[in-house]
């Protein structure tokens, strides 16, 4: 029992001393701060971008409709295909117009047959009134008659041309150059022009328009910064426009500004804009979706930083910055376009300032930082581009 004893009090005085030697030994050092690139901001010229949605629409869209009633003998055109100004459409059964025509003629012509008689009466009536052969109302009744038949003779040409019009809608052309749909009626099908009925319909596709709608306030907001000098923006119709098409691919030709609506859309808070196209190859057609980027201008003392430092929450943008002594520290910002790879910015931060682009997941804010240089740095828009 003793032994037992005394090798437990050996071993409790052991642990005891290596307590104590453990006490005795320094804490281990703090992690060096974490590796950081940064970019260095500074101020440049700006390309002002505004990115939009909007659809494209034709310069000009014509439906042709029936301008006489009668039966379609006859479609003259190809389904989707371009036609000119003037070319046949379709025909219509003309009979009934030319026999109205062969009416109106004839009709013309009695009335001219009257209105000579009554001239020829008149001549023979002025010398006898004169020799008080006849009585004064009777020359006077000859002349109201001759007066009368030059009257019908201007009524029965009026039907001549009227009748002479209707016999030429019996051929619908097109109004206008462009590119034309689909038939609306077959052969055989009665049309109407009380009821203007639709044949078909005529889109010109070169030049073409696109048209969006930019916020009231962003409007605004552009008009001050144009009126403090911040952004040099030129004139309406030389303002640039490209488009982004729906597979994210960009559409070749550049357009201009053509429209700005004076006044906003009580519904939306919006005004309208319109661009023109040249569209040589019909690759836009009237309806499509795309993204319209325009030039709106140069800011003058912009800031582009990288689109890998900002993070986007549901707050807002921020980023982080090495401030003194390469402390880290956490910046709310308000972003504007996306250029390229590069944010810009609008409010938040300033030339000079140092900002994390890579690193930033072991960097908490408040702490030290060790700062190497970045890589790559942003890059103006035109260069991106």
């Amino acid at each position: 029992m003793r032994g037992i004893v005394a090798r437990l009090s050996a071993t409790v005085t052991g642990c005891s001393l290596i307590a104590l030697a453990g006490c005795d030994q320094p804490p281990p050092p703090a992690p060096p701060p974490p590796p950081v690139e940064v970019v260095t901001l500074s101020a440049r010229p700006v390309a002002n971008i505004i990115e939009l949605p909007g659809r494209v629409q034709a310069v000009r869209t014509a439906e042709v409709r029936a301008r006489v009633d009668g039966i379609v003998e006859r479609r003259l055109y190809a389904e989707g295909t371009d036609v000119r100004a003037g070319q046949p459409l379709f025909r219509i059964d003309p009979r009934e117009m030319q026999a109205a025509y062969a009416s109106a003629v004839a009709a013309l012509n009695r009335a001219r047959a009257a209105a000579t008689n009554a001239g020829q009466v008149v001549g023979r009536y002025r010398p006898l009134v004169r020799e008080q052969a006849i009585s004064g109302q009777e020359y006077d009744a000859a002349v109201a008659q001759q007066r009368g038949g030059q009257a019908d003779v201007a009524e029965a040409g009026a039907a001549v041309d009227r009748a002479r019009l209707n016999l030429a809608y019996a051929s619908v052309t097109a109004p206008i150059s462009g590119r034309v749909g689909r038939a609306e009626v077959t052969e055989g099908a009665l049309v109407s022009a009380s009821g203007a009925t639709l044949m078909t319909r005529i889109e010109q596709l070169d030049p073409i328009y696109v048209n969006f709608s930019q916020s009231s306030s962003e409007l605004l907001r552009l008009r001050r910064d144009i009126a403090a000098g911040r952004v040099v923006s030129p004139a309406l119709n030389r303002v640039q426009v490209r488009l982004i098409l729906e597979d994210g691919t960009e559409y070749g030709p550049v357009g201009h500004l053509n429209f700005l609506d004076m006044s906003v859309d009580e519904n939306t808070g919006t005004v309208s804009l319109r661009a023109q196209f040249p569209n040589p190859q019909r690759y836009l057609l009237p309806g499509q979706f795309v993204r319209a980027r325009i030039e709106g201008g140069t800011t003058q003392g912009g800031l582009l930083v990288p689109q890998r430092a900002v993070q986007v929450s549901p707050k807002g943008a921020s980023v982080m910055v090495v401030g003194r002594d390469d402390v880290a520290m956490a910046r709310p910002i308000e972003v504007g376009d996306l250029q390229g790879d590069n944010w810009v910015v609008r409010s938040g931060l300033k030339a000079g300032e140092r900002v994390i682009v890579n690193g930033l997941q072991k960097v908490r804010p408040g702490g030290k930082v060790t700062v190497l240089p970045a890589r790559g740095g942003p890059q103006p828009a035109s260069a991106a581009r």
